[in-house]
């Protein structure tokens, strides 16, 4: 029998469940404090070590400073986001919420601030889902031939795009999103089993490459990438070349303070997380390089010819790091190798899944964003955020290899963003407070950040460094869409609500 208090509450129900309908801020749901420190290492070493870091050491590092030129640029890189990782240790204990940059820049210098920094840290992230996801592919063409290539096909950028690929890299997208929306304690559950079959697969041809009659420290020389016809940077433009792509190859250790109200340890400890997941990070991008190099295909005088040709080359043979497991391991080390990539690509959209559709949460959190990217669901997940990444993701693999190698090219300005704004966030708390370690490390890190965005956005004579004229314009359409969602999302009206947060 119904009395009148029972309908009043079964009608204040409805109501929130039509409010939920309508995607309305819901907040009788929150995070949940699950992960360990091992969860959260994992997330952030899976986000450093991607794909990429397969790809890059022939495609990028060799060919652009050799093998002693990328270790000089990638120990400097090391050093400096060791430096900005201070920054950010400070910030998290400061400010233990999720958002991270998001939350600093706006703390420290308003609403605008932190939008901006928000945004485009948020296209640093987003970027690199669907390059893992369409990496898919490579890794099929790369072993399997044209094993998926079939159904409709059309090219961009002289890139072809084909139907079973898309299948493919659209399917990844989807089960990560569904996997990601159980619960953070079984995303990080799972970050961290693949990160330890990627990290221990790399072991295990390091270990092989040491003992092989077949590598020869002979092998690296060069030691720089030489000076001809068709390459004219010295040894200082070398060595620029390949350390502006630091947030670029590190953007990933700054998604511990996306996950800091989900994490079950003090903040005190995200320092050593940090940390270890940079110097992880940079023995491996350092290790796979030399990697290599270390072995030369057949009909090769040179790594220089061999990186060189590597465009002209296709299947195992085009890729660097395959091509040297293949030949130092055989059908073993193949095998070895593929099983790292696909976790390094995995650990990426799982990674950056998680990463992003917090940043998203916490702006919208903040009425910074619609509010629907705040939902939760029943597993204390924000999965609109979620469902935005995959629609985004989805999108932008459908265009292609050429297209997202332009739009990763200019997440490096975002990553620089995010590093630069919590630097200086720390410098303006830490002038407060007179802690001048922070303050020296603050501006050491706001300098070092801002530079590398420069390089990367404007022209130097001699180092040729910056982005190219596609990047450009890649970037001017993020900023126009990032005004549109600014202006209609409520532009930082509900501030209140960062402070204080979800949690009963």
């Amino acid at each position: 029998m119904y009395n009148a208090g029972t309908q009043q509450t079964l009608q204040q129900k409805e109501l929130r469940q039509r409010k939920m309908l309508f995607f309305t801020f819901d907040t009788e749901r929150h995070l949940n404090r699950e992960l360990t420190p091992l969860n959260v290492w994992s997330l952030a070493f899976g986000c450093v070590i991607g794909w990429s870091a397969f790809v890059m050491p022939g495609a990028v590092f060799l060919r652009n400073a050799g093998p002693l030129g990328t270790l000089i640029a990638m120990e400097i890189a090391t050093l400096v986001m060791l430096i900005i990782s201070y920054n950010y240790s400070y910030m998290i204990k400061k400010f233990p919420r999720t958002g991270g940059e998001f939350i600093y820049a706006k703390m420290a210098f308003g609403d605008n601030h932190g939008f901006l920094c928000a945004w485009f840290l948020s296209l640093a992230y987003l970027s690199v889902i669907p390059l893992n996801a369409t990496a898919l592919n490579l890794i099929m063409r790369a072993v399997f031939g044209d094993l998926f290539q079939f159904g409709f096909h059309y090219m961009v950028a002289d890139y072809d795009v084909y139907f079973g690929e898309m299948l493919l890299a659209l399917g990844a997208l989807a089960f990560f999103m569904l996997i990601t929306s159980r619960g953070v304690l079984v995303t990080g559950k799972i970050q961290t089993f693949m990160v330890m079959v990627l990290l221990g697969g790399i072991l295990i041809l390091l270990g092989g490459a040491i003992v092989s009659p077949m590598t020869s420290s002979a092998n690296l020389r060069p030691m720089f990438r030489p000076v001809s016809a068709d390459f004219t940077k010295g040894v200082i433009a070398q060595i620029v070349a390949v350390y502006v792509t630091g947030p670029q190859s590190f953007v990933g250790f700054d998604t511990v303070p996306q996950v800091i109200e989900e994490s079950n340890f003090s903040p005190d400890k995200v320092k050593v997380v940090m940390d270890t997941s940079i110097l992880c990070g940079s023995f491996v991008y350092i290790s796979l390089t030399m990697f290599a190099c270390s072995v030369l295909p057949e009909g090769y005088a040179s790594w220089v010819e061999y990186v060189g040709d590597l465009p002209n080359l296709s299947g195992v043979s085009g890729i660097a790091t395959l091509n040297a497991a293949s030949i130092i391991m055989g059908r073993a080390g193949l095998c070895i190798i593929v099983a790292s990539v696909l976790a390094a690509m995995l650990t990426g959209i799982v990674g950056f899944y998680t990463a992003t559709s917090r940043m998203l949460y916490s702006m919208s959190r903040d009425g910074m964003i619609p509010e629907w990217f705040a939902y939760l669901n029943e597993n204390g997940v924000p999965t609109h955020a979620g469902m935005f990444c995959m629609a985004v993701a989805g999108a932008t693999s459908l265009l292609g290899r050429a297209v997202l190698g332009w739009v990763f090219d200019m997440a490096s300005i975002g990553g620089a963003i995010g590093f630069a704004y919590t630097s200086m966030s720390s410098c303006k708390y830490a002038w407060k407070e007179k802690r001048w370690d922070i303050l020296i490390f603050g501006a050491l890190g706001s300098v070092l950040s801002l530079s590398m965005a420069f390089l990367l956005l404007v022209p130097v004579p001699g180092l040729n460094v910056s982005l190219g004229n596609e990047s450009y314009v890649l970037l001017a359409i993020w900023t126009i869409l990032g005004i549109i969602f600014y202006r209609f999302g409520g532009g930082g009206t509900g501030s209140a609500r960062v402070l204080i947060g979800t949690r009963k």
